[in-house]
């Protein structure tokens, strides 16, 4: 049994499976060290049985509207545990693909929870094995990628509530739900839970959904969420939950009481740092994150971070490219480094929104507000115009004037994250406001509205 690595990964999530291979595409010894199985938030519990459960609703909604189009379709029986098993066998697929991958590329996959005992040594505590083990590895080099992990509020009773690695665990669904937070997480559940028969009330501490996405786009969401019958309840902080699963009751700040058979935290994320030991090799961190330069290297030469333990973006193809570029820097002589600039990110709501770069507010912060342009297209999709049921796709383009370069793209309206990613290629390489003019029109769709605005 080897020991001895040229560098060990913590961590088998979206970054340090890319970093391990593209290291050991280029000779290095690796090994990679989960505790959990391979995958990382995003396969086992995030992105990937998320947008399952997306699809599962958006074939609800749909079956609800197709007698527009001639289809006599009633709902007679919805297997709800049908469609969670479903989801769950997939991620156990994608898991054993990740574990043959793996075993191709010649990583060594250590199967336990991994702790600093200085910085070059890790122990590792096995979780796997019959019996409790551990195993003391070096490495030449130490890559953090160990992600994040929800946060749950610090309030009276908030055992009591799910955070959302709890909701891909559940084999039904209650058939009332309170939902906790303004952002894309509590956004998204509370659209699905919706479309899949629970009544959904959604609390809000603040004003509006969805910090850092444009203003006007958020409204749209708020009010499309609201005609489907979520209870949007804006400026009400939780401060006590008390009763048992299935009967719960809820106290705000404002006073009232919201009765609930279920209550979902989704008030964010937080580093996964417990147990890591990370003093111990003298690694310096900030508010719970660990600090990197654009090189990923923390405040030890030999110790690096990426992904969602960092202070930089948390999202899953960032963190993919976070490991990559670290892999061929130190092990093939690259001096690429990952380009933080338009970066696109969605909500996968009901209707989705999308977005990369600026929103209207950042835009004018930046430049001014005399040289900020918005160009904007609202109307009913053509998939509506016979239902004429659901909210309308608001599209935005924002332009620096002095430039006429894009420097914010948004939509609200459905497939707005697969318009926005290819919309996120002509941003990112400078694409002015006439040469989207130029562009000709694919018509009738409605990424054209894009093309088309004056």
């Amino acid at each position: 049994m080897k020991n001895h690595f040229d560098l060990i990964v913590l961590g088998a999530g979206s970054g340090g499976l890319a970093a391990a291979k593209r290291a050991s595409s280029y000779g290095a010894r690796v090994a990679i060290v989960e505790g959990d199985r391979v995958g990382g938030t995003c396969v086992i519990r995030g992105c990937v049985p998320k947008k399952l459960m997306v699809y599962g609703a958006l074939f609800r909604d749909s079956l609800n509207t197709a007698s527009s189009y001639g289809l006599d379709l009633k709902i007679k029986n919805f297997h709800l545990p049908i469609l969670l098993n479903n989801i769950r066998k997939e991620v156990d697929r994608l898991n054993d693909i990740h574990l043959q991958l793996l075993e191709k590329s010649g990583v060594e996959l250590i199967r336990g929870w991994g702790s600093f005992l200085d910085q070059n040594n890790i122990l590792i505590k096995s979780t796997f094995a019959s019996k409790k083990q551990t195993r003391k590895i070096n490495g030449k080099n130490i890559l953090i990628a160990v992600g994040g992990r929800p946060t749950r509020l610090d309030i009276e009773g908030s055992k009591l509530a799910w955070v959302s690695d709890d909701l891909f665990l559940q084999t039904d669904f209650p058939g009332k739900i309170l939902v906790i937070g303004a952002g894309y997480i509590a956004c998204e559940f509370s659209c699905i839970l919706n479309s899949l028969g629970v009544e959904v009330t959604q609390l809000i501490r603040g004003e509006r959904l969805l910090k850092g996405f444009d203003t006007e786009i958020a409204k749209n969401l708020s009010i499309s969420m609201r005609e489907r019958g979520i209870n949007l309840q804006f400026g009400n902080t939780p401060v006590k939950i008390e009763g048992q699963q299935g009967d719960l009751k809820l106290i705000s700040n404002s006073g009232l009481e919201f009765n609930s058979e279920a209550v979902l935290f989704a008030t964010g994320r937080e580093p996964f740092l417990d147990g890591l030991n990370s003093e111990y090799a003298s690694i310096t961190s900030l508010n719970g994150k660990i600090p990197v330069d654009e090189y990923s290297a923390t405040n030890i030469p030999n110790i690096f971070a990426l992904g969602d333990v960092t202070d930089r973006v948390n999202l899953t193809p960032v963190a993919i490219d976070e490991g990559r570029a670290f892999a061929d820097r130190l092990f093939s002589g690259s001096s690429r480094i990952v380009d933080y600039n338009f970066i696109p990110s969605a909500v996968f709501s009901n209707p989705e929104i999308a977005k990369v770069g600026l929103t209207e507010q950042e835009a004018v912060n930046k430049y001014g507000n005399d040289l900020v342009k918005v160009f904007r297209s609202e109307f009913r999709s053509m998939s509506q115009s016979l239902s004429k049921k659901g909210p309308r796709c608001v599209l935005k383009l924002i332009i620096n004037s002095d430039t006429d370069k894009v420097v914010g793209c948004h939509m609200f309206g459905e497939h707005a994250s697969e318009i926005i990613q290819m919309a996120s290629i002509a941003v990112r390489m400078g694409a002015t406001k006439s040469d989207f003019d130029r562009t000709m029109a694919l018509h009738p769709t409605i990424a054209e509205e894009f093309v088309t605005m004056s």
